[in-house]
């Protein structure tokens, strides 16, 4: 009995991680509007009711992909990059990379719904709004999560001492910095000028940084 369940729950989570691998690629392809559950679960190569078994409403499949998505890239920069002073140019390219990808254009796909949403309420608005009012909380309380990781992982990669003054705030100017570079990459891909960027910002830390960690 238990060598039979043991596949299928084997089945199970690799169905899982291929409907939030896939709904991440569409979000980020097509927007919220054009990520249904069905286009997804298209995307994943399996059937509409297997995606909702998993993920029972549109909400529930979209932050979970991100989230998931999210941790996946960290742990993965965290076994790429070594950790401390001596890595920092690295380190801060890694943390840059995780803004300049798909992931952070679905993520911005996600608060885009969201905070259309708190601008429409209050008003008339179209009948399909609750799916995005529904989501704006669950938004809210991804984005806290997931930015608080960012913030540790660039801690640990960076060899940051957080007990110094200023030293939080340069990390945080860090990962403010590396968003904002994500979204001038939803236009253009000015890969050059992104590598001059990394260059000084890594520079910066190496000056600003105490040598701990």
């Amino acid at each position: 009995m238990g060598a039979v369940a043991a596949p299928k729950q084997d089945r199970g989570r690799a169905t899982r991680r291929r409907l939030l691998e896939a709904a991440v690629a569409c979000l980020a392809e097509y927007g919220w509007a054009g990520s249904t559950v069905s286009v997804v679960a298209e995307r994943a190569g399996v059937s509409r009711g297997a995606a909702q078994h998993h993920f029972p409403t549109r909400e529930d499949l979209f932050t979970a992909a991100v989230e998931y998505v999210a941790e996946e890239r960290s742990s993965a920069l965290r076994a790429l990059v070594p950790a401390g002073p001596g890595h920092r140019h690295e380190a801060v390219a890694g943390i840059v990379a995780l803004y300049t990808g798909p992931l952070f254009r679905a993520a911005l796909h996600l608060w885009v719904a969201a905070s259309a949403a708190s601008a429409a309420s209050g008003a008339s608005v179209a009948s399909d709004a609750s799916d995005e009012e529904r989501l704006r909380p669950r938004v809210t309380e991804l984005e806290a999560r997931i930015g608080r990781e960012a913030h540790r992982t660039a801690v640990e990669l960076l060899g940051a001492d957080e007990s110094v003054p200023g030293v939080r705030e340069t990390v945080q100017g860090l990962l403010d910095m590396a968003r904002g570079l994500g979204l001038a990459t939803l236009l253009t891909d000015d890969r050059r000028r992104r590598e001059r960027v990394i260059a000084q910002w890594s520079r910066i830390l190496d000056a600003v940084l105490p040598e701990q960690g």
